[in-house]
């Protein structure tokens, strides 16, 4: 009976394995620094896997997936919704009952410094959250091991300016001083939710069907 669970939930593995929406890809197109994607924990050298309060210091853009794939059950107040079509509308709400997965994507130069760049996302662009009350009151989202530090200096500075620029893409163009600028992308689910069984999945099924077949014959006897 043991043998038979474990080979059930095994089976259940391979054919419910799940992918999440991530960030896919990203460039600095104007000022100094590249775009740098970090998984988490951190693998880079930030003290206490942390973001905010001068921890980064350079002129990188950076990204990383927060919470993945997540039922909302209350709306949730952004401010910048995306039209459908690509581009950017004005405030407004992610309604209750759609799954999102979350995005942080900043920029903490030491000093003054100003960047042009672009972040692209493999599942469409649901809205971007930019203020700090907003930035705050989906921190529920996060759920990725990082801490936020003074989470009421987050958000945009005035001049900046961060838009929906494609379906699955973002731009940004701003100019930080610590302790920098931060942002949260809302996208959808994954189009690459379910992944594909490997051809060995199906002999194991084979495997398991003949197994459950054996126990049944060796009782009846």
């Amino acid at each position: 009976m043991k043998l038979r669970l474990i080979a059930v939930l095994g089976l259940v593995g391979l054919f419910s394995s799940q992918a999440s929406a991530t960030i896919v890809s990203g460039v600095v197109t104007s000022g100094s620094g590249s775009f740098v994607k970090l998984t988490t924990p951190f693998t880079e050298s930030t003290p206490d896997n942390t973001v905010g309060s001068n921890t980064f210091q350079n002129t990188n853009l950076y990204g990383f997936d927060e919470g993945q794939n997540i039922a909302i059950t209350a709306d949730i107040n952004v401010d910048i919704l995306a039209d459908g079509m690509g581009g950017s509308s004005g405030a407004g709400a992610v309604l209750s009952g759609n799954t999102v997965a979350s995005h942080y994507i900043f920029f903490d130069p030491a000093g003054s410094a100003s960047q042009v760049g672009r972040v692209q996302f493999d599942s469409d662009i649901f809205a971007i959250i930019t203020s700090t009350g907003n930035l705050a009151a989906s921190d529920f989202l996060i759920n990725n091991m990082v801490t936020y530090l003074n989470p009421t200096l987050r958000g945009l500075e005035t001049g900046d300016n961060v838009f929906i620029s494609g379906i699955r893409e973002i731009t940004v163009n701003w100019t930080a001083s610590s302790p920098g600028d931060y942002v949260r992308v809302l996208t959808a689910f994954s189009p690459a939710a379910v992944v594909p069984v490997p051809a060995a999945a199906w002999l194991f099924g084979t495997f398991l069907f003949g197994l459950f077949g054996f126990s049944r014959v060796k009782r009846k006897s």
